[in-house]
């Protein structure tokens, strides 16, 4: 099935369609909820918002249906079960790529800022140059993510599953700053340029590997490239923590496909709020 813009639809009962849908509210502006369903601790999970604000952008260009490079800025928390508003600008419309601006807002403030160049990956030639999937253990030898492991309630879990490495699966385990593992969503949703976004922010933080008492580690500022539409079934990834320097942490995240085929670079600035900590 197809929707106005050409795309695949995915099954309306998949919980994360359900929960990023948005209702027109004016030129340019659409109205949602910010549902508890994919919250990390007391706060809804960063892809997950940045999905919620994407949507409005690609209601607002239905002629470029995939992300291309979107960066968004994390101003406040999100708050869930709380209703929000998403503004789109739309800044340019190329043959190729379209540009746009969206805001997230509850409560009158502004909790996230986007900026996105869109387009179309219907189109898969051949890379003249890629980054191969790394070897990993099948899922069924990975583990499930513990949300005791970095000591806090984890919703998103009941909808996001995620199976590590075993030997990062404990928290300061891996002696390294580095997880990596498997991604699908539990419904059986398959994963589109969407959900990929949404991937590139589910797992533990790469530090993770190598302190023992995380806690939150919530995202400042996250820049997600997708470089094809993913094939169906579980993705790989592997993420590492670069540079650490005092609160402060820079991350870098691949993605692959079923098929090996890389999907998403990120790179996230974000902070280590260890439990107890001041926030």
């Amino acid at each position: 099935m197809k929707d106005n813009a050409g795309t695949d639809c995915q099954d309306p009962m998949s919980a994360f369609d359900d929960d990023i849908r948005l209702e027109p509210a004016g030129e340019h502006a659409w109205t949602g909820l910010v549902t508890p369903r994919w919250n990390i601790g007391a706060n809804p999970n960063g892809g997950y918002l940045l999905a919620l604000a994407y949507a409005g952008m690609r209601q607002a260009m239905p002629a470029y249906p995939d992300p291309l490079s979107v960066t968004v800025h994390y101003l406040k928390p999100g708050l869930p079960d709380r209703p929000c508003r998403v503004d789109v600008e739309v800044l340019s419309t190329g043959r190729r790529i379209g540009t746009a601006r969206a805001t997230l807002f509850q409560d009158g403030t502004v909790r996230l800022a986007v900026l996105a160049s869109l387009g179309d990956l219907a189109t898969d030639d051949a890379p003249a140059l890629t980054l191969e999937a790394p070897a990993m253990p099948l899922p069924e030898a990975c583990l499930p993510r513990s949300p005791g492991e970095q000591g806090l309630a984890m919703p998103i879990l009941d909808h996001v599953e995620t199976r590590l490495h075993p030997d990062q699966v404990r928290a300061g385990g891996a002696g390294r700053a580095q997880v990596s593992g498997w991604v699908r969503f539990r419904d059986g949703r398959e994963p589109d340029t969407l959900s990929a976004m949404l991937f590139a922010d589910v797992f533990p933080p790469a530090v993770f590997g190598l302190v023992s008492a995380v806690g939150w580690v919530p995202t400042v500022a996250l820049t997600v490239q997708v470089r094809r539409r993913p094939a169906p079934g579980w993705m790989l990834a592997r993420f590492d923590t670069v540079d650490m320097l005092g609160d402060r942490l820079i991350e870098d995240g691949l993605l692959w496909d079923a098929q090996g085929r890389l999907v998403v670079q990120s790179r996230q600035l974000a902070l280590l709020r260890t439990p107890g900590g001041s926030r």
